[in-house]
């Protein structure tokens, strides 16, 4: 049985983001990790399979064909949050080969120590930034059955994590059949995601893949309201 993080909760400060995070159990029997005061992911360690937050259980729902039930696939993941979806995959395809990607030094280190991973996880954690990490692992020839783009994305991110371009790159890293997931936070209005749709389509049309799809709860759609809505191409 893995080890149990303490009840009260345990903080690190993120010497890039310049903010602090922190893991708590929570009322529903896993724990949540909060990046400057707000909630990012949720982890269950007694079932990694369980997905509490919709988004991330719509991108489970992808992954889940990428390949036939239980093979092992190779997955990027820029953004580590809580490394909830890795900890999905060696649950229900042990054996995968995954990588993340942060660029928060402390995250992923404080993250293993208090919430262990399942055992048998092959895991590499790259400190970086996600798109030049993702250059880089294009140049090395690396390619992916899935590429997932969790980084907190909004009006307010980093413009170079952005645009048809940025999602083209992103797409070069898939294999045949592959898929790109984003995750897209928006405000009520939901106008970047109407930029990035855009974007997405752009890159798909030009990389000649299918899509974009948008998954997301139909009334947040037509009421235009705040949230999460994950993209996918390939």
């Amino acid at each position: 049985m893995p080890a149990q993080p303490s009840p009260s909760g345990r903080t690190v400060h993120l010497s890039t983001s310049g903010v602090d995070a922190r893991i708590a159990p929570d009322e529903f029997g896993g724990f949540v990790l909060e990046i400057g005061g707000a909630v990012q992911s949720h982890v269950d360690l007694a079932d990694p399979a369980r997905i509490r937050y919709e988004y991330l259980r719509r991108m489970a729902h992808v992954l889940d064909g990428v390949a036939p039930a239980g093979a092992p696939v190779r997955v990027l993941h820029l953004g580590a949050g809580a490394l909830t979806l890795p900890r999905y995959l060696q649950a229900i395809r042990p054996g995968s080969e995954q990588t993340v990607v942060d660029l928060d030094r402390e995250l992923v280190s404080f993250v293993l120590a208090e919430l262990p991973l399942p055992a048998g996880t092959d895991l590499v954690s790259v400190v970086a930034d996600a798109r030049l990490a993702a250059v880089d692992l294009a140049m090395d020839g690396e390619r992916f059955d899935a590429v997932v783009l969790d980084i907190g994305t909004g009006e307010e991110g980093a413009e170079h994590l952005r645009g048809a371009v940025f999602h083209g790159e992103l797409l070069e890293l898939l294999t045949a059949g592959g898929v790109l997931l984003v995750n897209i936070g928006d405000d009520a209005g939901l106008r970047f995601l109407g930029a990035e749709l855009g974007a997405l389509e752009e890159a798909a049309a030009e990389a000649g893949v299918p899509g974009p799809w948008t998954l997301a709860d139909q009334g947040m759609l037509e009421r235009l309201d705040w949230g999460n809505v994950v993209l996918a191409a390939g």
